[in-house]
């Protein structure tokens, strides 16, 4: 009853934050990436290589399957919705695979294109996965990370937060100068793991993230899951062909502590709260 309860309540908050339900992503964002998408743009790919053909029909049927939001095509404007049984049903397979990485003591590398948003929820889970004694992992901090950017290639640096890498400006050094930038590039998990490979081990057994840290170390062949949002439909064709683990639909861009509500169902289910 009090694990029913529970869910209950967290599919209230998911509905009165706008995590789900009606979501802030505009339906046209949405239909865009799935254009994008189709013709291969590098920044909805996300790092995935698609194995299959997906044309924006295709990744709208995905999206609706997998997320919720409208099949018609011919709704085009407004604002574009998750159903929020199926952000619960995706978090309780995402809290097992966190127990499992608990129970087996996999070292795990988390990490976030969202670090204004999403530091947080990440920074929960590495610190119960730590206690529970699984290696989180922080390889290559300080390395170098050029990403293409609408203004042109910008230098980045990749660090760790808490045991939560996402990359900063350079002048961002002194931890408490910026709190790092969004990006959507798979650059940043290849240089961890390129760092980590390079200083003999260990690597990662899961990544936990989103956007490029997902989709980037799917297709790298290690076991991957995270969030995404009704745009990212990368992480969600990277699950329909089983390279990455869990894809949680939610709205990746609301206040930080929104998700405090799920972290501690994740933790609770995961049998890791401390």
């Amino acid at each position: 009853m009090r694990e029913h309860a529970g869910v209950t309540a967290l599919r209230t908050h998911l509905l009165a934050t706008r995590l789900a339900g009606s979501v802030a992503t505009p339906r046209e964002t949405s239909l865009l990436s799935y254009r994008l998408f189709a013709a291969g743009d590098p920044r909805m790919l996300l790092g995935l290589d698609p194995e299959g053909a997906w044309g924006p029909g295709d990744l709208l049927r995905l999206m609706s399957d997998r997320c919720g939001v409208s099949a018609d095509p011919s709704h085009v404007s407004g604002a574009d919705t998750i159903d929020p049984d199926r952000t619960l049903h995706a978090l309780a397979a995402f809290a097992d695979r966190l127990g499992a990485a608990a129970a087996a003591r996999e070292p795990v590398l988390f990490g976030t294109g969202h670090p204004h948003r999403l530091l947080g929820f990440y920074a929960a889970l590495a610190a119960a996965l730590s206690a529970a004694g699984c290696p989180v992992l922080t390889p290559g901090q300080w390395r170098c990370v050029d990403i293409t950017t609408r203004f042109g290639l910008r230098t980045h640096l990749l660090d760790y937060v808490r045991g939560v890498a996402f990359v900063r400006h350079p002048g961002g050094r002194d931890r408490g100068a910026d709190r790092g930038v969004h990006t959507h590039s798979p650059l940043p998990v290849r240089i961890a793991l390129a760092a980590a490979a390079q200083a003999g081990g260990p690597l990662p057994e899961l990544v936990v993230g989103d956007h490029g840290w997902v989709c980037g170390a799917g297709q790298l062949g290690i076991d991957a899951m995270g969030l995404g949002d009704t745009d990212d439909p990368a992480l969600f064709v990277a699950e329909a062909e089983g390279r990455v683990s869990v894809a949680v639909p939610l709205d990746d861009a609301v206040r930080s502590d929104y998700y405090r509500p799920l972290t501690r169902y994740v933790l609770n289910r995961a049998c890791l709260s401390q």
